[in-house]
């Protein structure tokens, strides 16, 4: 049984909706206080509806719910200085930063052939410098507490790859050398680094045009639509499924587990 994270805090970013919403909420069902990050506000390119500040309040409110306090705020995890200031003030506030959850990112899907330099760049600096700077804006707490469990939210896509997703298979490959990285130096501190690999989860990343973005790229190549089949009868994970791993990592449970790369995918990495 994953054992209690009373007493704990937990800084998670991409929190307004979706997957990071599911583990604020699930992190302070098991006790711990939120310390909580989202842009909530549109990105250039994205096909999908954006998270708003609206989302993010509702993320609070749930969260509070739960009888737990949060820090909820609007940034930008490209911004580094804005992450490490709400750290500190989170220290300040709650006195520790027990764990740190990388969720977020972004998904511009488009042939090899349609990818503009722009997107690329956007897709690398969210998904890749972000979830550095969530580490470095967490860590040196943890290093000074030697204690810690960090928990970078990777991809099916970065151990196969998504079809039609260049930057975004490119980016969650980048995440899962990141973990085993960032395992290997910071193990010293008795911090922990782990990758959670999701497959397809429903999310509001799937609305807007989201889907009939997809099904254009996939009309350039049909056999490639097949890729990230499950082998159960479920085709896509819930938010909540994903956040049981969160939990798990984030606690004392899972004390000896570092620089893993945990699947939540159905098997589709194996189709």
């Amino acid at each position: 049984m994953t054992e209690s994270l009373t007493g704990k805090v937990a800084f998670v970013t991409g929190a307004a909706r979706g997957q990071g919403r599911a583990h604020c909420v699930a992190l302070a069902h098991a006790g711990a206080n939120i310390v909580a990050v989202d842009i909530a506000a549109p990105i250039a390119g994205a096909p999908y509806d954006p998270a708003t500040p609206a989302d993010l309040a509702e993320t609070a409110r749930l969260v509070e719910a739960e009888g737990k306090q949060i820090m909820a705020e609007q940034h930008d995890v490209r911004d580094l200085g804005a992450l490490a200031d709400l750290t500190a003030r989170a220290m300040d506030n709650f006195g520790s930063i027990d764990v740190a959850v990388a969720n977020a990112g972004i998904c511009l899907p488009a042939t090899w052939d349609a990818v503009t330099p722009q997107n690329l760049r956007d897709t690398l600096d969210i998904n890749v410098v972000g979830v550095w700077n969530t580490v470095m804006a967490a860590a040196p707490h943890m290093v000074a507490q030697r204690n810690g469990s960090i928990i970078m939210i990777s991809s099916y896509a970065g151990k196969k790859l998504q079809p039609f997703m260049i930057p975004y298979t490119t980016s969650k490959h980048a995440v899962t050398g990141m973990t085993r990285a960032f395992a290997a130096e910071l193990g010293q501190y008795g911090i922990r680094v782990n990758s959670i690999h999701p497959g397809a989860v429903n999310t509001p990343m799937g609305s807007g045009d989201m889907q009939a973005t997809l099904a254009a790229a996939g009309e350039s190549n049909p056999p490639l639509n097949n890729m990230g089949s499950t082998f159960l009868t479920e085709g896509a994970a819930e938010s909540e499924q994903i956040s049981d791993a969160v939990v798990f990592l984030a606690s004392s449970t899972s004390s000896f587990i570092t620089a893993e790369h945990i699947s939540i995918d159905g098997g589709a990495q194996y189709f």
